[in-house]
């Protein structure tokens, strides 16, 4: 299985996703100004003065104004919180400006290009570290503190976007982000759909993309699909679809037996006579959750019905009744 880096490094290896970051999650007034139809990659790696090589994720710039000012964005992808990520990206900026010296890549007035650090993370823990140098070095009074050194990075915790806000963004990176932070089958199923309607201008992002979540995703989140047949997303997208619904029943299925099965093992401890009960209770618990999340809140008469149920296999028919019905009266309560 692919590695998540590796997979960031093929996606953002496009300008389109790049832009779409920048515009749409990027929320300084710079950004407006910049020339995105400019956008292109700029090598990344540097070998330093004793020959040691340093790799940066991706490095990107764009004209700003209109004018051969450069601005230049470099991306770094992280799943795992780093402590001293700021220490890093400032070894990466001052390389980048070494090389940019050597190049003489200077702005019009002399000086250096001006730099966008921004790191994405999309891991499970929350990003607390340090978003700038100075925060990581002990402040001293008395003068030594004027010459701790200052740099920020901007943080895009994909993570901690809300959902809303994902939904509104109608752009490949909010697409991308949305199906990261998808936690279920049908939802993940639902953001590759969307990916795919993101896509159709671009085949080559497209099967970037597809190489993406089929190499990466997918293996991570559900090792069990079959993958060896699908060529496309497209054909990513049918067959979500098609498990979905399988594995859908598999849950509730197996749901409505754990319900019972807990019941039993209970019975045995406090009595078979008790534990009978609480086992039908929580199978009852269950179905009417079921039913709600399929068709709303249930109506109390019908509650009381399936509180009423007293025997287990009464219980499972309902269940698999539940798994064909359209509609609540398709149930026959």
């Amino acid at each position: 299985m692919a590695s998540h880096d590796d997979g960031y490094k093929l996606l953002f290896s496009h300008a389109s996703l790049v832009a779409d970051v920048l515009r749409g999650f990027v929320r300084e007034d710079w950004v407006k100004e910049v020339d995105f139809e400019s956008l292109e990659r700029v090598e990344g790696s540097y070998v330093s003065e004793k020959l040691r090589r340093r790799e940066s994720d991706m490095l990107w710039r764009a004209r700003w104004r209109g004018r051969s000012l450069y601005v230049y964005v470099l991306l770094e992808f992280q799943s795992r919180v780093d402590r001293f990520m700021a220490i890093r990206l400032m070894g990466y900026l001052a390389l980048l400006y070494q090389d940019l010296i050597k190049q003489k890549a200077f702005t019009p007035s002399g000086r250096l290009p001006p730099v966008f650090l921004l790191v994405l993370y999309n891991g499970k823990r929350r990003w607390l570290s340090a978003l700038d140098v100075a925060e990581l070095i002990e402040p001293v009074p008395g003068g030594l503190e004027a010459y701790r050194p200052h740099l920020r990075y901007a943080l895009l915790d994909e993570t901690q976007i809300p959902e809303m806000e994902l939904e509104s963004e109608r752009n490949l990176a909010a697409a991308l982000f949305g199906l990261e932070k998808s936690r279920d089958a049908d939802a993940f199923r639902r953001a590759i759909g969307r990916m795919v309607a993101e896509t159709r201008y671009d085949n080559s992002l497209r099967r970037s993309v597809h190489t993406w979540v089929t190499e990466v995703l997918i293996p991570a989140r559900f090792p069990e699909l079959p993958l060896g047949e699908a060529k496309s997303l497209e054909e990513v997208h049918t067959m979500l679809a098609e498990n979905v619904k399988q594995w859908t029943r598999e849950w509730k299925r197996e749901g409505m037996e754990k319900g019972l099965k807990k019941g039993r093992e209970e019975g045995r401890k406090e009595g078979r006579k008790e534990g009978r009960k609480e086992g039908l209770r929580l199978a009852q618990d269950l179905l009417l959750s079921q039913m709600d999340d399929r068709f709303g809140p249930v109506p109390t008469a019908m509650r009381r019905k399936v509180h009423g149920i007293k025997e287990a296999e009464e219980l499972k028919k309902l269940g698999s009744r539940l798994l064909a019905a359209s509609s609540l009266d398709d149930l026959g309560l």
